[in-house]
């Protein structure tokens, strides 16, 4: 039908241009960021491109669902603006009838959110955890540069080497100031060091050095000679995986250990699924535009909406995770509220009641038949 394919064409084209417009800006920033993290030491530099990938990858359910949400009411106000829902609406077309082209347009939208929110969510993000830790957790003899200071990847320790293997792996004139938890400064300087690995965890093995101990607040200062010494340099594996953020987890991983973390990570990720149906209805359901008003106003509306909306989803993760709130009481109440709320507004919008006629339709007693008659 004409209305069916002309409203579903708008559509994509409206789509279209606000992903591309929307993938650009994220993208910019996520490069800044990724810069960023490169220049403290956080991610390889050489893997900046691997790692941007990844982390857009990840984004890309929250970009989808906000072009979606803005091309609606981007089309929808332009009808109204344009005067085009009059005609419809002479035509014979109601506000409802819009419902199932909007649906048949946005379900494949929906399909691929959903996914990628549930799956390629926290794998994008296990890479990215992967890379990181790839880097941070290597040799701190490998990160340094040769005639140059170097922090390790904790930040508590400060080296100088000079390389004279082709691996990386073994190192002339070793130079190491560090201060543990209590505040005792060491300083240790050897002749050579290699990089070992000991029950998964990297080892720097100096040979035929000096380690001075100074202690906080004394002048005492305690000097040792050694022929071979060992200092850890990195987290082991197991240690690794057991800083693995939340959103690294699968989802099927996060069902067979439902703690209340866990949960919230779980209700954080539907929610976004669910919230993407949410805001398809709320867009027809609130969408309205005056010829002789601004055209900034819907577009601001639903900016602020989709914050709003996506904050209450970090809300309601944080409820579940402190055991506040359970999951179900959490997906029914959020978003079963939001979802009603539309649906009621359509329902009033699509009759054109006052708020008095639409609150006597909604919760005066209905009559029975031998009433009726």
């Amino acid at each position: 039908m004409l209305f069916h394919s002309s409203l579903r064409k708008e559509l994509a084209r409206s789509f279209g241009a606000t992903l591309v417009v929307l993938f650009t800006i994220v993208l910019t920033m996520l490069l800044i960021r990724t810069l960023g993290m490169a220049s403290k030491g956080s991610v390889n530099p050489e893997e900046i491109m691997l790692v941007l990938g990844y982390t857009v990858l990840g984004r890309m359910p929250t970009i989808l669902t906000l072009a979606l949400f803005i091309s609606i009411v981007s089309t929808l106000s332009r009808m109204y603006r344009d005067s085009e829902m009059i005609i419809w609406f002479s035509s014979g077309r109601s506000l409802g009838g819009f419902l199932g082209p909007l649906m048949r347009f946005s379900w494949p939208i929906l399909v691929v959110i959903s996914l990628m929110v549930l799956f390629v969510w926290p794998w994008a993000n296990q890479q990215t955890d992967e890379l990181r830790q790839r880097f941070e957790t290597r040799g701190d003899l490998q990160r340094v540069q040769p005639g140059q200071f170097q922090e390790s990847s904790n930040g508590r320790r400060v080296f100088f080497i000079d390389k004279d293997s082709v691996e990386g792996q073994e190192g002339r004139n070793v130079f190491i100031s560090s201060v543990d938890n209590e505040g005792v400064e060491t300083v240790i300087s050897a002749a050579s060091g290699r990089i070992e690995t000991i029950n998964d965890t990297p080892f720097l093995v100096l040979n035929k050095g000096q380690r001075l101990e100074i202690p906080p607040g004394s002048r005492e200062l305690r000097l040792s000679e050694f022929e071979e010494y060992a200092a850890q340099i990195g987290a082991s594996r197991e240690l690794a995986e057991a800083r693995r953020d939340l959103n690294a987890v699968s989802t099927l991983d996060l069902l067979t250990e439902p703690t209340p973390p866990r949960l919230g990570e779980l209700g954080w990720r539907i929610g976004v699924a669910l919230s993407a149906f949410n805001l398809v209805l709320m867009a027809l359901a609130v969408t309205v535009s005056n010829p002789r008003a601004g055209k900034g106003g819907n577009l601001l509306f639903t900016l602020f909406a989709f914050i709003a909306y996506f904050n209450f989803l970090n809300f309601g993760q944080r409820w579940v995770s402190a055991g506040q709130v359970s999951l179900g009481g959490l997906l029914l109440v959020m978003h079963g509220s939001v979802a009603a709320w539309s649906l009621i507004w359509l329902y009033k919008r699509h009759y054109n009641l006052d708020l008095k006629q639409l609150m006597l339709r909604l919760f005066r007693p209905r009559k029975t038949l031998e009433e009726a008659a």
